[in-house]
C-alpha cells in the first residue's frame, strides 16, 4: 500500500486474491494487482521483462499496470510488482477451445523471443533435491520418498529420450494461471518459464491443441504430479492446505499410469 501511495495512486483497501508462496492482492480504489514475495525467493525482474516482451508479440499475457514504472519495488525484505487488474468475464471458466487457442498463441509468441531460461530438467533436479533430503521434507514417509525419487528420475529420462522439439514454455500453464477476461484468456505467473517440450495442459485442452503428442503428454503428466508433490512436501511451502494436496498427489501417482492431469487431481472431491 505504501509503495502504491508513493506513486500518487489512491489506495485505502486491500483484497487478498491468492496467498501461498507468493501473495497476490488487489489494491483499491486504484485497482492495481500487487504480487509480493520475499526478495530471496523471487525472480520478479525476469517475470517483468518477459511480460513486456511477450506483450510486444501480442501474446495473451496479463500486462503490467501502465501507471507504474515497470520494475521491481523493494520494501522490508519483499519484492513487489504491480500489474493490471482484469474484471473476470462471464463465465469465469475458460472453454477448452479458447484455452487451447490462447496457449497456441502464447507458444507462438514465445518462439519469437531469445531469452535465457532454465531447462525443464533444472526444475526436476530442484524437486529431486527436495525429496532426497529428509531435512527439507521431514514429513515424507520412506516409501513415498522412494516413489517420488523413482518417478522423477524415470519420467525425466523417458521425456528426454523421446527427443521432442523444445522451446520457451510457460512452465505452469494450468487453469489457476489463466484469467478469463473480456479480452479473452490471459496467462499470468510467468516466473516458472523454462525451455522444454510443449507438454503440460489439461486433457480436454490437449485434445484441441494442434498436433499435440499424446504419448509425450502422458509421460509429462506423471512428471508434473511428482514435481508438484515434492514442492508440497517441502517444509517451507506455504501453499494453502498443502498437506492434503501432497497426500492427494501421491495417491494419484500410485494409481497411475495412466496419470491424470494436475487440474483433475486438484479438483477431486476429497482433495484440496
Amino acid at each position: 500500500m505504501s509503495i502504491t501511495s508513493a506513486l500518487g495512486l489512491p489506495v485505502g483497501d486491500v483484497i487478498v486474491l491468492h496467498d501461498s508462496n507468493t501473495l497476490t492482492a488487489r489494491l483499491l480504489p486504484c485497482d492495481i494487482v500487487a504480487r509480493v514475495a520475499p526478495i530471496a525467493h523471487q525472480v520478479a525482474q525476469f517475470e517483468i521483462e518477459l511480460a513486456r516482451r511477450l506483450a510486444e508479440t501480442q501474446s495473451p499475457v496479463a500486462a503490467l499496470d501502465p501507471r507504474a514504472e515497470p520494475r521491481v519495488y523493494e520494501r522490508d525484505g519483499f519484492a513487489v510488482t504491480l500489474w493490471t487488474y482484469y474484471k473476470p468475464a462471464t463465465p469465469r471458466e475458460v472453454s477448452p477451445a479458447g484455452y487451447a487457442n490462447a496457449l497456441e498463441r502464447l507458444h507462438a509468441g514465445m518462439r519469437q523471443l531469445e531469452v535465457r531460461t532454465p531447462h525443464f530438467t533444472s526444475r526436476v533436479e530442484e524437486a529431486q533435491h527436495l525429496v532426497e533430503s529428509s531435512n527439507l521434507t521431514p514429513d515424507l514417509a520412506d516409501a513415498d520418498r522412494e516413489l517420488l525419487i523413482t518417478t522423477l528420475r524415470s519420467r525425466r529420462r523417458a521425456i528426454i529420450d523421446r527427443g521432442a522439439a523444445e522451446q520457451l514454455l510457460h512452465g505452469e500453464p494450468h487453469p489457476g494461471n489463466v484469467l478469463s477476461t473480456d479480452s479473452g484468456p490471459l496467462f499470468i505467473d510467468l516466473e516458472t518459464c523454462c525451455r522444454g517440450p510443449v507438454a503440460h495442459v489439461p486433457e480436454d485442452v490437449s485434445e484441441r491443441y494442434a498436433a499435440a503428442d499424446e504419448a509425450l503428454l502422458a509421460e509429462c503428466r506423471g512428471l508434473v504430479l511428482a514435481m508438484v508433490a515434492a514442492w508440497r512436501w517441502d517444509r517451507g511451502d506455504q501453499f494453502p492446505d498443502r498437506q492434503r494436496a501432497a497426500r492427494e498427489l501421491l495417491n494419484a501417482l500410485r494409481e497411475g499410469p495412466p496419470w491424470p492431469t494436475l487440474d483433475v487431481v486438484m479438483r477431486r472431491p476429497d482433495g484440496p
